[in-house]
């Protein structure tokens, strides 16, 4: 193994992290959006608020993290990727600035009206993000983004079968994610009737899901067989270790078992992205462009691997801390509670 495919790992780890933390975040948005109004909207929008203030921003270190490394590491994937993807990727932009700007207004904002219409757009940047990022993926799986500037098709790179339903599985992933997350959040702040709530959202997300990955296979069967063929010829194992944890997931769920059921969740959609790297190994542009022929200097590859393991034991505890006291309950200014006398949290640790 070259110091050029260690980098393409940490890339593959860096989308793995984003996907099992960021996309969860979105999903947050993609609850508060269809929570409902009134008393009915206003608990689990309090326990979303209660569980995500903390943590969101922090989120975003491996996007840019991914983005960075890419651009340093592989500029001429990274430059082929960014023009020929630039629609859905400054779609991505805008929805990260939405669900930024409007996650803080929508709380602060003075008047009602403008509360409502931050809360819309938090939801919908929290849905436009992942289907973007997704079917930008989607561009690159299906081989529609050859090397050079723009040399692909700015809408039908992205516009395909393929892309949306890897787009649209996307905002599943990070729905279901969520949902499992507030179902033990909801547990440990002894609150049983959101508990109950987001348990059904996670198994109908998860069931969603399942769904869109048949489709988004079918798609790539018809679109792009060569891809498939890797897929489901290298990377078979992957796909039984993510069904096999979203089946835990659903099991745990559907028994009201809290301890264990995040890990589960995550592992089946970590399993489901490196499925995608595997297969794609070792194109980072399939399949014209290989991991070798695309990395730049072996001196700079040297240093982007010192400088993540120099990263990992700055960053790594603080990341590490923040969850700690998040998991406490010492980051959250206020208790979500006031919602009713049910569902009053009492943290006892996390489950």
């Amino acid at each position: 193994m070259t110091a050029a495919d260690g980098v393409a790992g940490l890339l593959a780890l860096a989308v793995t992290l984003y996907a099992c933390s960021g996309l969860a975040d979105y999903g947050a948005g993609f609850w508060d959006l269809t929570a409902g109004g009134g008393e009915r909207g206003r608990r689990p929008r309090a326990l979303i608020d209660t569980v995500v203030t903390p943590v969101w921003e922090a989120n975003h270190v491996w996007l840019i993290f991914l983005f960075v490394t890419c651009w340093t590491g592989f500029g001429l994937a990274f430059g082929s990727i960014m023009s020929t993807l630039f629609v859905p990727l400054s779609l991505a932009a805008l929805g990260i600035v939405l669900r930024g700007a409007n996650f803080a207004l929508r709380k602060d904002a003075a008047k009602a009206g403008r509360r409502h219409l931050a809360g819309w757009l938090f939801g919908i940047g929290s849905i436009l993000t992942p289907f973007c990022l997704g079917a930008a993926l989607g561009g690159v799986m299906t081989a529609r983004v050859p090397p050079g500037n723009a040399a692909g098709d700015l809408w039908a790179s992205w516009l395909n079968a393929t892309s949306i339903t890897i787009g649209l599985l996307a905002v599943a992933m990070g729905a279901f994610l969520s949902a499992v997350y507030l179902v033990a959040e909801a547990r440990w702040r002894g609150m049983p009737r959101l508990q109950a709530y987001f348990r059904m959202r996670a198994i109908v997300a998860g069931l969603v899901g399942l769904a869109l990955g048949a489709a988004a296979l079918t798609a790539l069967f018809f679109d792009q067989r060569q891809m498939f063929d890797r897929v489901v010829g290298r990377s078979w194992a992957l796909i039984v270790i993510g069904v096999l944890a979203l089946a835990a997931t659903f099991l745990f769920a559907a028994r009201g078992v809290v301890r264990g059921l995040r890990v589960a969740a995550a592992v089946g959609v970590a399993a489901l992205v490196w499925t995608w790297a595997v297969a794609q190994y070792p194109y980072l542009l399939p399949f014209d462009l290989t991991i070798d022929q695309g990395a730049g200097a072996a001196v700079t590859q040297r240093w982007l691997l010192a400088w993540f393991a120099v990263a990992l034991v700055v960053l790594g505890p603080a990341l590490v801390l923040l969850y700690v006291l998040d998991q406490r309950g010492e980051l959250v200014e206020d208790p979500t509670t006031s919602a009713s006398t049910e569902d009053t949290p009492t943290p006892t640790g996390p489950a």
